[in-house]
């Protein structure tokens, strides 16, 4: 394997920024007038880190500035090289061409949206008091929250440093065990992140659940992993690829393997029955740290899942990949699993978590549909496009909830459903864009959350359309002998009309039921223009130039993915 020393930073810079983010995050906060004297001498020198900290870096609010700053340009130079088509490769490491550019322009954008919520989620003040005896329970409980959240600042960003680390490089990596180190790095984070809220004790057995699911999950494909380098002696994609077209029949160490690895990208996006811990982890956790999971990490999963199944495994035109039909199965039963659960769910953040599980459905039926090998190299680019798609704008609907949620939760009211009862008395503008990110999760027209959908289907019936033939005495006839993915897409069709239920009964809620309390939102300007932004958005990216503009840059991102074969 080549030298990371190899490898140009030119096509790592989001990387770096984040890196340098880092470090400027454990070293500003620190300095201070410390100095060192001189051996045998009274001269002192002063080495800035440490002592009293300097007035201008002690305010607490500092880790969060550097956080957005550093997301900020992460996302913007991502943007550029995906708008330059900027392509490079350092063999067998990393590759950088559209598609990884667009996927960390969606890892950082997300977490950009993370730090903003976490601003209001995770408050600091510089002034925090120390309680005393004075102090009514209410107000010490109070101080005392303030000074844990000045103290954990930096730990809560470096984690979403690491975070947004593990998963741009999970994009570019071409080697396997490369990808699985780097989903781990994000992995890992993630699972303090669920249980970060410590003095909550739902936060913290939503971590220690995430995280013993997740630790079985990965050290089931970590094994996967060693199988498949025992049947080809090297884990680099290329070469896994083209020894899996060589193969005359299945060989049980390649067939076992990936579908051990398989388990852990499915735990991953949330598939069933792997997704049992996912309910818990985004309803323990803070609404900024769920937004993350439901959009981030969950376009992370697929990154990986299709890098095993579109590139390696993937046969050539024509031939039925193994796992087809395997894939679709679960995808039926994960779609409608979801929105099963969904629709008795009382908490907002359980309700989404199985409307994240649903959604992961959706697109596990788009990828079987491509392992039919009915299409070519254009119908399969479509269907990956809507795949691409959706996991684009999700970042914009899904995480756009979780940051109403989060403006709900500052009150202490998200883990029930009555916390969002009349909110448009209380806030109409927050009300509206809440009923705008539902309308679209549910795929209703003309947002972008129906386009995606609208692609995925529309790309499944064209696979199957060829393959029955309807007279008007056939009917029965045409229904069996019309290929299995038809039948998928009327599933997705189905479970969106089931998933209307629960999104329109938070509409019914914000504009029917009266408010628990008649106070006002939290003001929070910052978060509430990036959430106003957001349901923009959503709107503009379903009809419009907007929506033409950017199904236009997903496209190539697929093709340039496809053409790695």
């Amino acid at each position: 394997m080549n030298s990371l020393n190899d490898i140009p930073l030119d096509i790592l810079i989001p990387e770096v920024i984040m890196t340098i983010g880092m470090l400027m995050m454990i070293v500003i906060p620190n300095l201070g007038d410390a100095k060192i004297r001189l051996p045998l001498t009274r001269t002192h020198i002063p080495v800035l880190i440490g002592g009293t900290r300097f007035s201008l870096v002690s305010n607490p609010v500092i880790p969060s500035i550097i956080a957005i700053i550093t997301f900020a340009s992460a996302s913007l130079m991502s943007l550029v090289m995906l708008l330059e088509n900027k392509t490079a490769t350092a063999p067998p490491i990393i590759e950088i061409n559209q598609f990884t550019s667009l996927f960390s322009m969606i890892f950082t954008f997300a977490l950009l949206l993370t730090s903003i919520s976490a601003f209001y989620r995770l408050p600091s003040k510089s002034d925090a008091k120390i309680p005393n005896d004075k102090d009514t329970t209410a107000s010490k409980n109070s101080k005392i929250t303030i000074l844990m959240n000045n103290r954990r600042q930096v730990d809560f960003y470096i984690l979403l440093l690491m975070v947004g680390l593990g998963m741009c490089l999970v994009a570019k990596s071409t080697h396997l065990f490369m990808l699985f180190v780097c989903l781990e790095l994000a992995s890992l984070s993630s699972y303090v992140l669920v249980g970060f809220h410590k003095e909550s004790q739902i936060g913290g057995e939503a971590g220690t659940k995430y995280f013993i699911v997740g630790s079985v999950a990965s050290a089931i494909g970590i094994y996967g992993m060693s199988l498949l380098y025992l049947w080809n002696g090297n884990l680099e994609i290329a070469s896994l690829t083209n020894a899996w077209q060589n193969m005359d029949s299945l060989d049980p160490f390649a067939g076992i393997g990936m579908g051990l690895m398989l388990v852990a990208f499915g735990f991953k996006v949330g598939a069933a029955p792997f997704h049992l811990a996912t309910p818990d982890a985004y309803s323990g956790a803070s609404s900024p740290v769920a937004g993350l999971l439901a959009t981030a990490s969950k376009a992370m999963g697929f990154v990986a899942m299709m890098r095993i199944l579109l590139i390696i495994t993937m046969p050539e035109s024509g031939e039925e990949a193994y796992w087809m039909f395997a894939l679709a199965i679960i995808s039926v039963i994960t779609m409608t699993w979801g929105n099963l659960a969904a629709l008795t769910s009382d908490n907002p953040k359980r309700m989404l978590a199985y409307s994240s599980v649903a959604h992961a459905g959706y697109m596990m039926a788009a990828l079987s549909a491509i392992g039919t090998g009915l299409g070519d190299f254009e119908s399969n680019t479509l269907i990956l496009t809507a795949i691409i798609f959706h996991l684009t704008i999700l970042v914009l609907f899904k995480f756009g909830a979780f940051m109403v949620l989060t403006l709900i939760e500052n009150e202490g009211s998200s883990h029930t459903i009555s916390g969002l009862n009349g909110l448009v008395r209380r806030d109409p503008i927050i009300a509206l864009s809440m009923f705008i990110f539902m309308l679209s999760l549910a795929g209703v027209p003309p947002l972008s959350g129906f386009l995606s959908k609208l692609l995925m289907i529309n790309g499944i019936i064209n696979l199957s359309a060829g393959t029955g033939s309807i007279t008007s005495v056939a009917v029965f006839t045409w229904i069996t002998s019309v290929n299995m993915i038809f039948w998928l897409a009327i599933a997705i069709v189905i479970n969106s009309a089931i998933s209307l239920f629960y999104y329109l009964r938070i509409g019914l809620i914000m504009f029917f039921e009266d408010p628990i309390t008649d106070d006002p939102l939290d003001r929070a300007i910052y978060l509430r223009l990036t959430i106003v932004l957001c349901a923009l958005l959503t709107l503009l990216c379903g009809i419009g130039p907007l929506s033409e503009s950017l199904l236009g840059i997903v496209n190539e991102a697929a093709q340039s993915f496809l053409l790695v074969r």
